[in-house]
């Protein structure tokens, strides 16, 4: 195995345990916490929709995954899927 690969496999490696969607910071989330602690939290969102002052966010990918829906600047509630 070149230098070159086991570098870059490394570099994979790290950034997927580095990753902010987890069980731990699922644990964090509280209904009514402002988006801008979320973000904090977990980072910028993967994706965001909404309409007439109803947000929902997702971090993550199809397999593993938060989302959160806002009121407002709000939580109003929040699921996670494949979370470890």
């Amino acid at each position: 195995m070149s230098l070159r690969t086991l570098v870059v496999l490394s570099a994979c490696v790290l950034l997927a345990a580095c990753s902010k969607v987890n069980q731990e910071n699922y644990a964090k989330l509280k209904a009514g916490m402002p988006k801008a602690e979320v973000e904090s939290l977990l980072g910028s969102p993967a994706e965001c929709s909404g309409a007439i002052g109803i947000t929902s966010c997702t971090w993550g990918d199809e397999k593993t995954f938060i989302s959160v829906q806002y009121a407002g600047d709000k939580v109003m509630m929040f699921s996670g899927q494949g979370l470890k």
